[in-house]
């Protein structure tokens, strides 16, 4: 297999897709890239353990403090990812009741 060399440029703007588009699947968007999954995976582990340790050393004693297990995301990002998922509800919503339209004119369209 060959390894490919990707510019820190490349990576960098493909780490902000993945991070930026929660609606979205690595496995999608390293599809839509062309580089492999687990390529684009180690790249967005390796750009957040970056980002936690930036955000350790710059938050020294608060760090000390109690740890937390996992991460908690801040309430603008939550705030954005409830607004997508509305929208998503939205969207759904829209194509199951053009679904259930199209469901009743066929059906009053047979004639058995």
């Amino acid at each position: 297999m060959v390894m490919k060399n990707y510019p820190p440029e490349f990576k960098a703007d493909a780490v902000a897709l993945v991070l930026s588009r929660p609606d979205r699947t690595i496995t999608s968007i390293a599809r839509d890239l062309g580089v492999s999954r687990e390529t684009l995976r180690v790249w967005v582990r390796t750009a957040r353990a970056r980002s936690e340790g930036r955000q350790g050393a710059a938050g020294g004693a608060a760090a000390g403090q109690g740890a937390s297990v996992g991460h908690v995301p801040s309430g603008d990002v939550l705030e954005e990812e409830n607004k997508q998922l509305k929208a998503r509800i939205r969207e759904l919503e829209q194509e199951r009741d053009i679904l259930r339209k199209a469901a009743k004119l066929f059906a009053g369209e047979t004639n058995w």
